[in-house]
């Protein structure tokens, strides 16, 4: 049954003949994209088909405990700052971010472990303690990271790549760089202790990357978290969420909530709004869709209308992985265990291989432990601790029966965790749920259920990856992780940058 969509702010003034904006989800890219086109004079409508905003950053509340359902790692705060600043505002007014120091600790399956610090000197210190011969060869890479976020995000993360004539300008400089070595090729170069490499090396897997497919542009990362720090947002990450929300309040936007698109109307190759679940249909001078890119053109777009982003072509792409995800609370404090910790099984290529191939479940899985009590207690009641658990598994083309194999898979985490991070933790635990990659596609349309839409291969990314400014459709625009730049909350709100460089003024527009 189809229940009346929950309105947030104004509703739209009949009167009013600013042109229209829809954006189809309220993620990071939709909020920042709404917004940057608020600023730029547009009347602006959000439509989030979940009873919250933020998509994938939705939040859970059970029992007293807070969870972020999706990201839990804030880099590149200036891009959150640009927002506010947009409204007049500080973000500072609205939202806490706090600077952590470790940003997190590998923990690897023989019991060595590397803590990863912002303070470069103990950062070296760590990676001499690990392997004093790998030092230099450490230097030279983070130098190479800092010449690679430099191009790469600092000059061209909010640059349209619209065709290869924009890649033939900018590649050659990212391929001098390493951009056509994978990133764990790129890291080999540099070091040869294999724990080094998986430490350098990882981070693709934060936004559904295979390290030894990824382009190693990606080896950005680790500058990036060195220039900008790595942040946690007090009260989690829903508190970015609510903030941006209430930026769009205050510009008189519309926010619906539990509103379903079921279709991008078109007339004449131009877009001119969408119909919902319901059969309304709501008029626009331009669509903004937030939602999974690979989606958008499978299916609120028909067929007939798409020249380059057929079914078969989306068919034939490469997925990021899914995830299987745990939250749980427990009544009592592990105060030993940091904000983040990365559990690494046995096998690292093997499994990235099992993941990424669509293999059957491994059991020898690697972890993400999220304690977000270790920076903010108030999100767990007095005493108590809350976690979220993340392994990374096959999106839906392998053969493994979630339905069958969800429960005895959080078992097995759990067990991983008592055994070593958590002792005694089946018998604490008071809250618990899962998300599994059916969840992922079920929530937030995510073909296959992967975690991070299209996989950010060297032939996926750029001019190659869904444009901002659609192939197929005028008036139609994609931000989020599917499109350009990428996943990852800097890559989804430089997708909303893009948009801004890429829509005119409402005035130019409207013709005044």
């Amino acid at each position: 049954m189809l229940t009346r969509p929950q309105i947030h702010g104004p509703q739209p003034n009949l009167g009013d003949s600013r042109p229209r904006a829809v954006i189809i989800g309220s993620g990071f890219g939709g909020l920042a994209a709404a917004i940057r086109l608020g600023a730029k004079g547009y009347q602006v409508t959000v439509l989030e088909r979940l009873d919250q905003p933020g998509g994938r950053a939705l939040v859970h509340r059970e029992g007293g405990f807070v969870f972020d359902a999706g990201p839990t790692i804030i880099t590149a705060p200036h891009l959150f700052e640009e927002l506010w600043a947009i409204c007049g505002r500080r973000l500072a007014d609205d939202v806490t971010l706090r600077a952590l120091d470790p940003f997190y600790r590998l923990q690897f399956d023989d019991g060595e472990s590397l803590t990863c610090y912002a303070d470069a000197a103990t950062m070296r210190a760590e990676v001499a303690r690990l392997s004093p011969s790998d030092l230099a060869g450490y230097d030279r890479f983070m130098a190479r990271s800092e010449a690679i976020c430099r191009l790469g995000f600092e000059k061209l993360g909010a640059v349209p790549f619209n065709s290869v004539l924009d890649l033939f300008r900018q590649g050659p400089s990212l391929l001098a760089l390493g951009g056509a070595s994978s990133v764990y090729g790129l890291v080999s170069r540099f070091v040869k202790n294999e724990k080094l490499r998986v430490a350098l090396s990882f981070h693709p897997l934060f936004v559904g990357g295979n390290p030894f497919e990824t382009t190693a542009v990606y080896c950005l990362i680790s500058h990036l978290e060195r220039r900008w720090g790595v942040h946690f947002a007090m009260g989690g990450a829903g508190a970015l969420v609510h903030g941006l929300a209430r930026l769009l309040q205050d510009q008189g936007a519309e926010l619906r909530l539990r509103t379903e698109v079921v279709e991008i109307l078109t007339h004449e190759g131009r877009a001119t709004g969408v119909r919902l679940a319901d059969g309304e249909t709501l008029a626009a001078d331009l669509v903004v869709s937030n939602a999974d890119a690979a989606d958008t053109y499978g299916r609120l777009i028909p067929s007939h209308r798409r020249r380059r982003w057929t079914d078969a072509r989306l068919a034939r792409a490469k997925y990021s992985m899914s995830l299987f995800v745990w939250y749980f609370g427990v009544r009592r404090r592990y105060p030993d265990v940091g904000h983040h910790t990365i559990l690494l099984g046995p096998r690292y290529r093997g499994l990235v291989d099992d993941i990424f191939r669509a293999r059957p479940l491994a059991q020898d899985m690697s972890l993400y432990l999220h304690r977000p009590t270790a920076t903010d207690p108030s999100m767990a009641p007095e005493g108590c601790d809350a976690f979220y658990v993340l392994s990374p598994t096959p999106h839906l083309d392998a053969d493994i029966d979630w339905s069958v194999q969800a429960e005895p898979y959080r078992q097995a985490i759990a067990r991983r965790l008592s055994d070593t991070l958590l002792p005694g933790l089946a018998d604490d635990i008071v809250v618990s749920r899962v998300t599994a990659p059916p969840d992922f596609a079920r929530l937030y349309g995510s073909v296959k259920g992967a975690g991070f839409s299209l996989a950010p291969t060297l032939t996926q990314s750029a001019c190659f990856r869904p444009h901002n400014r659609s192939e197929e459709v005028q008036g139609l625009y994609l931000v989020g992780a599917g499109t350009q730049p990428g996943a990852g909350i800097p890559g989804v709100l430089s997708s909303a940058k893009i948009l801004e460089s890429l829509v005119p003024d409402a005035h130019v527009l409207a013709g005044g």
